[in-house]
Parts: C-alpha cells; sequence; structure tokens
C-alpha cells in the first residue's frame, strides 16, 4: 500500500440487469449480487430482514483516462453550472467508485436479488452493507436545482425508456 493509492478486494459482481452506461431509465430493474464462492453464506445472516442496502461498486467500463480533474457542466450540458470533479457521481472521479442503495428482494445463497441498483451487468462489487436509518443523513439534505433537473428520469422504470 502506497499513501496515494490501496488495494481493494472484489467482493463479487453484479448478474443481469443494465447494460450499456445508460444515464436515466434505471428504475424497476432487478439485478443479483453474487457473492466470491470463497465466502461463507453466514457472512449474509441476518441481512434479509433489512429492505435497502448500500454497495460500492467499481465503474469497470470507464478507463482512468476518463478522470477529469476540472469543473465540468454535468452531461455537457451548458444550462447547468460548470462544478468539480467531486460534486459528479460518475466515472470520472479518481477512484471510479459508485454508491447505490438498492433495495433487497430476496437472498439465495450467496445470490442478493435486488432492484433499482445502477450498476451494470458484471460491474464489480467492492463493499456491501445493509443501511441502517440512523447512519443516513441526520439533518435536511440540501442541493441546488440542477441535480433535480438533470435526474428527472434517473429512476423512471427502464421499460418507459424510448427505443
Amino acid at each position: 500500500m502506497s499513501p496515494h493509492s490501496i488495494e481493494v478486494p472484489v467482493i463479487g459482481r453484479v448478474v443481469g440487469g443494465h447494460a450499456g452506461r445508460l444515464d436515466d431509465y434505471k428504475g424497476d430493474v432487478e439485478s443479483i449480487i453474487r457473492l466470491r464462492p470463497e465466502y461463507p453464506v453466514e457472512t449474509l445472516k441476518g441481512i434479509e430482514e433489512f429492505s435497502h442496502l448500500q454497495v460500492i461498486w467499481f465503474f469497470s467500463e470507464g478507463s482512468p483516462d476518463d478522470v477529469a480533474l476540472h469543473a465540468r457542466s454535468p452531461r455537457d450540458n451548458p444550462a447547468w453550472p460548470a462544478t468539480g470533479t467531486f460534486v459528479h457521481h460518475n466515472h470520472r472521479r479518481p477512484p471510479r467508485l459508485g454508491t447505490s442503495f438498492p433495495r433487497l428482494l430476496r437472498v439465495n445463497g450467496l445470490d442478493l436479488h435486488v432492484t433499482d441498483l445502477d450498476a451494470d451487468d458484471g460491474t464489480p462489487v467492492v463493499d456491501l452493507v445493509a443501511v441502517f436509518k440512523e447512519m443516513l443523513p441526520r439533518s435536511v439534505v440540501t442541493q441546488p436545482t440542477w441535480p433535480t433537473e438533470m435526474l428527472e428520469k434517473y429512476w423512471a422504470p427502464a421499460s418507459d425508456r424510448p427505443q
């Protein structure tokens, strides 16, 4: 380990769900987080009592060349203000990690069946944990208007995606 990087194990992969690095219409899609077979099933004991997971995954479809260390308009839309690298939720940040909060549908061995996971099929998963309400933000979450405009159709049902 260097003072500038760490090594993180891949604990599993996303099976099914989204494909193609699409920006919107991520809702109502089921996928599986399949843990690596060397993990004992008891690592998931009790997880089925929770409604949601926090999942950290690696943007494996991107490359280090995609990292953008400058302010830019989200989705290259000049109507939205140029914002810094650490404002954006995409593969252009240096660690290239994503965080999602999918709903847990069921557990089958080392397979966690979820919906509303916005990672693509085959995506490496580096961590997951049950969501505790008490660990969510304690105060009112505030933001400018542009994320709401940009993400208006992000969680729209995938079946509504224009062809």
